[in-house]
């Protein structure tokens, strides 16, 4: 059995699933009922992982014989990351806007990580695909991502087109390596921008202080090249909407563009939206920030539209998508803000 330091450090163990039993689930033994959810597993491992204390039910320690009931919450962590390619499908529902033989175009809500990584090795976007489609392709460096030719973060919503052809799949990563698909977001910024339009440039990479966060450099140093087109909306007093039309999709790049322009997204914690960084000293002004804070409690980003080629037609698809409520709300109250203050 691993010691109570072990246990603590989080760098010795990784969270590969957490199931929970079916409601209707008959008594079986733990063993046997994991062979069924994790096909690429052994009975072996599966028993190792239970006399060890990194399989547990109802977050206590169990013994090999013990027999799952109804509503059990499984937590399986093991002292090396899970192999890619051990996904464990789900029951998650979907916003699917559009679906052929070809394509699938779905609208993902803030909140779900669309491929398992660590920490999340369950309820992504990738774990409701595998459940609700069978034998979706994966691009060659791809294991554990199947249908995904791009993703988007975790606490962004909106458009994402997937593959179900391996046709598809080469389609549209090539459509994506030539940026030739149209994406554009909406974005909440903070402080109103110094131009209507424009364009920031400048490439984007992992931040040498934390690479938890993406900064932005100059041409050339470090990081891989990242442009984004920018147009003002709606100007809201101390927060300005801005549609962004990506040219390059690396990653956080709005978010770190804006960041590094001055402007950075409204209640993006990582890159510190989350506090009152315009406005009056007022107490009553900063509990309104602090309420709407907490209307959106995620950054205002939400990837709008999406267009690109039909991989077997050749005919552009083009999909628009709704703000989703928490931003239509936030959206809602700043402009009642500015109409009592004009």
């Amino acid at each position: 059995m691993p010691n109570e330091k072990e246990l603590l450090e989080d760098e010795l163990l990784f969270e590969h699933h957490r199931i929970t039993v079916d409601p209707k689930q008959s008594a079986l033994r733990i063993d046997k009922y994991l062979l069924e959810k994790l096909p690429n597993s052994t009975r072996s491992r599966i028993q190792h992982g239970v006399k060890s204390g990194f399989i547990k039910v109802n977050d206590n320690a169990i013994k090999s014989n013990y027999k799952v009931r109804p509503n059990d919450e499984i937590s399986i962590s093991l002292p090396e990351p899970p192999r890619e390619d051990e996904i464990i499908a789900e029951d998650i529902p979907l916003t699917i806007v559009y679906e052929d033989d070809d394509v699938l175009v779905v609208n993902k809500q803030a909140g779900m990580v669309v491929h398992p990584a660590h920490a999340n090795w369950t309820g992504t976007l990738v774990n409701a695909l595998v459940y609700h489609f069978e034998q979706l392709p994966t691009s060659q460096n791809g294991f554990g991502r199947p249908g995904l030719v791009h993703r988007i973060d975790k606490d962004t919503s909106g458009l994402l087109v997937i593959a179900k052809t391996e046709l598809a799949m080469t389609s549209l990563a090539k459509q994506f390596f030539d940026h030739s698909v149209e994406r554009t977001y909406h974005a909440l910024v903070w402080r109103s921008l110094k131009e209507k339009s424009g364009t920031i440039t400048g490439h984007v990479g992992r931040s040498l202080k934390d690479r938890r966060v993406m900064s932005v450099f100059p041409e050339g140093e470090y990081g891989k090249h990242a442009v984004t087109h920018y147009k003002l909306l709606k100007d809201l007093y101390y927060v300005n909407l801005v549609e962004c039309k990506l040219e390059t999709g690396r990653t956080h790049q709005i978010r770190a563009h804006f960041k590094h322009l001055g402007h950075p997204l409204f209640n993006d914690a990582t890159y510190g939206g989350d506090k009152v960084l315009a406005g009056t000293l007022f107490t009553k002004y900063k509990q309104f920030v602090h309420n709407a804070f907490e209307l959106m409690p995620r950054q205002a980003l939400h990837a709008k539209t999406l267009g690109f080629k039909h991989p077997s037609s050749g005919e552009w698809m083009q999909f628009d998508s709704e703000l989703p409520q928490d931003f239509k709300d936030v959206l809602e109250k700043w402009e009642k803000y500015g109409e009592q203050n004009s």
